[in-house]
């Protein structure tokens, strides 16, 4: 089965880090990425630009209206994926445990 881990993080935070802190942040997520390759169940993955960089499309009653930035200030904003595929749920919530998101944020496990 396909799955998408959707991380989340405080983009401000992340943002603010001390400089060591995000290196050896880097340093986890591609780990994490190298041993996903390693055992064949990574289809795809990315990090997303900022929400300020966002753009929100809505055509309710077929009108359509366009707002830049996320859609609503949350405490954590949707960061990037990763696009697995693997026998099952509890595979892929085993994968999305040892995300490195899950230390300063949370994934979100949705199958495909």
């Amino acid at each position: 089965m396909q799955y998408l881990l959707l991380t989340y993080g405080n983009e401000a935070a992340l943002r603010n880090m001390p400089k060591e802190a995000a290196i050896e942040m880097h340093g986890a997520y591609m780990a994490y990425t190298e041993a996903m390759k390693k055992a064949g169940v990574l289809l795809g993955n990315s990090g997303l630009r900022p929400t300020t960089e966002a753009t929100t499309v809505r055509a309710p009653g077929g009108k359509q209206s366009v707002v830049n930035g996320p859609f609503a200030e949350t405490k954590e904003q949707l960061g990037g994926y990763f696009f697995i595929e693997v026998s099952d749920l509890d595979a892929a919530l085993s994968w999305a445990a040892r995300c490195p998101a899950t230390q300063h944020g949370a994934v979100e496990v949705r199958p495909v």
